[in-house]
């Protein structure tokens, strides 16, 4: 037992000169460490100085509560299903989550964003200019002057940049959908250069998504309400009419709500602002980065030179 103490003890000892070697290696050889600590922190001033400002727009969407049912389900269930409408009743939550699933969809992004926007303001910006409030282009790729595209460019890519580059870029680097699980909110965020795009940008997908299913729902009742003036017009039973005129109301009563509603599927909780402090990059963290990076390097250079020579050293001894 005394053994296993005295051989703890050594070993204990053993360590504490390890790291005695190592804290005097480092002091001998501070200068590499100094160096390489200063050599990287330069590079990460330089970079997060020529990074451009990247500013965040957001707002916060509530899905729009449909009205109750106007009629009896029961009532109208048979007659709806005998005529092949399908009968909105309680579906918002349902549409909502669709909108979501629209929202993220290349179709969406190619039918309805992208005739919106201007794509040299997704694929060739430079930098914005915050005293002039302009974009800056780069000119490698897009030359403002004659509005031409001039980018190097190698297939399945074109010239000019397709719907679906387009997406990709407009995926990655600029958009982001997220729900609130609890609440059923969803946040909606465009990064851009330019904190007036960025704005832009929220504003449009929300009010095209809103568009989109307003037309889809308006075009749905108008072919329901034709439908139901034509049974009407066609059946002599009272009661079957009775019906379909209740049906027919409820079908103009949508059709006047959806032409009154803007917000249709979203409701600002909060609208996009202009933003006037950049989002990215986070300069301060990039420098402090760059410091613990350059001072780990510095350490492992010191401490592989140090084992290093000393390895090769015995080996020549060995030898020898």
């Amino acid at each position: 037992m005394q053994e296993l103490d005295n051989k703890k003890r050594i070993n204990d000892f053993d360590h504490e000169i390890d790291l005695k070697e190592l804290f005097l290696v480092c002091v001998r050889s501070k200068w590499i460490i100094i160096s390489m600590t200063a050599f990287l922190l330069m590079i990460g001033i330089i970079y997060s100085l020529l990074s451009p400002n990247i500013y965040q727009s957001k707002a916060l969407l509530a899905p729009v509560n449909e009205s109750s049912s106007l009629l009896n389900e029961t009532q109208l269930g048979g007659l709806a299903g005998l005529a092949g409408i399908n009968l909105p009743i309680g579906n918002q939550d349902v549409n909502y989550k669709k909108a979501i699933e629209v929202m993220n969809s290349l179709n969406f992004f190619e039918k309805y964003l992208l005739p919106k926007i201007f794509l040299p303001d997704l694929m060739a910006v430079k930098f914005w200019d915050d005293k002039k409030n302009i974009i800056v282009y780069d000119d490698s790729i897009f030359q403002k002057s004659s509005s031409s595209w001039v980018r190097d460019f190698s297939y399945p890519q074109k010239l000019i940049p397709s719907a679906q580059e387009s997406y990709e870029v407009f995926k990655k680097n600029h958009v982001g959908i997220s729900e609130d699980k609890k609440t059923g909110f969803v946040t909606l965020f465009i990064k851009h250069q330019s904190p007036e795009i960025s704005k832009k940008w929220v504003q449009i997908i929300v009010e095209e998504i809103n568009s989109f299913y307003r037309q889809k729902d308006k075009e749905s009742s108008e072919r329901a309400v034709i439908y139901l003036n034509k049974q009407i017009a066609n059946t002599n039973l009272l009661e079957i009419r009775q019906v379909t005129a209740s049906l027919l109301e409820k079908e103009i009563q949508k059709l006047t709500l959806i032409e009154a509603n803007k917000d249709y599927v979203f409701e600002y909780v909060y609208p996009p602002s202009e933003m006037e402090k950049e989002a990215e990059p986070n300069r301060f963290l990039i420098i402090i980065l760059s410091l613990l990076l350059g001072f780990f390097f510095g350490i492992v250079i010191v401490l592989f030179r140090h084992y290093f020579l000393k390895e090769k050293n015995a080996l020549e001894i060995t030898s020898g």
